[in-house]
């Protein structure tokens, strides 16, 4: 589904913040990033869904190039950012509506993604009041609306628990669950290491741009914690 090959991204003041970096992440995996504050994950996840532009290496999603055709390869995504930016005079069912638009989505199926979603995350009531109004936890909630209601196939997050009050957060996490166990895939970073490794299937650790360690989640723990393995390994390379 996802493949980033021998990626590459230096930004033009000379700094290389990502180098040489190879993943891939197939139909139904629930992959983890993780790595310390600038080793390179949101710049990574900005290249994946075409806000940085490339030019070393190649980033493929489903068989195409984000480089050769990035509008192809955004139709069949979502990016959610740790901090979105939603369009705050629109109200929240409005907002959907108009991500349905852009994304072609018949009214039924908007309307049944919308109604499930908002039930689950206990914001039915909040859909008709302005997106300004809205907490940082609620504007987080609207936007994994948004990113569910043109089904995907794959889902690029960028740490999705941030603002998120417990009962939200194991939604969102039976969510994400149920969309690769349907054939999705999720590629997500995350400093909540804990949570990780009771999610993923597999896993990714990033330090200073370089790729340290990646596998499945029983092959880089074994007997240990993910917390301890990634403490280790990060001290070591």
């Amino acid at each position: 589904m996802l493949e980033i090959k021998n990626f590459s991204k230096t930004y033009p003041e000379g700094k290389k913040a990502v180098s040489n970096l190879t993943i891939t992440v197939e139909d139904g995996d629930l992959y983890g990033f993780i790595g310390h504050n600038g080793a390179g994950k949101t710049t990574t996840i900005k290249s994946i869904v075409g806000i940085l532009p490339f030019e070393e290496g190649d980033i493929i999603i489903n068989g195409i190039s984000v480089k050769e055709n990035p509008l192809e390869c955004k139709k069949m995504l979502a990016y959610i950012p740790d901090n979105p930016d939603l369009y705050e005079s629109l109200t929240g069912l409005q907002y959907l509506n108009l991500i349905a638009d852009i994304f072609r989505v018949s009214v039924d199926d908007r309307k049944k993604s919308i109604l499930e979603n908002a039930k689950a995350f206990g914001i039915e009531s909040d859909l008709n009041s302005f997106i300004s109004s809205y907490s940082h936890g609620m504007k987080q909630k609207l936007a994994l609306m948004a990113a569910f209601v043109h089904n995907p196939k794959l889902l690029i997050l960028d740490e999705p628990f941030v603002g998120l009050d417990p009962k939200a957060a194991f939604t969102v996490k039976q969510m994400m669950h149920k969309f690769c166990n349907d054939g999705g895939s999720i590629f997500f970073s995350t400093h909540v290491l804990e949570v990780a490794q009771k999610l993923c299937n597999k896993i990714a650790i990033i330090k200073e741009g370089k790729l340290i360690a990646s596998g499945t989640m029983e092959e880089i723990t074994k007997d240990a914690s993910l917390e301890e393995v990634f403490l280790e390994l990060t001290d070591n390379a």
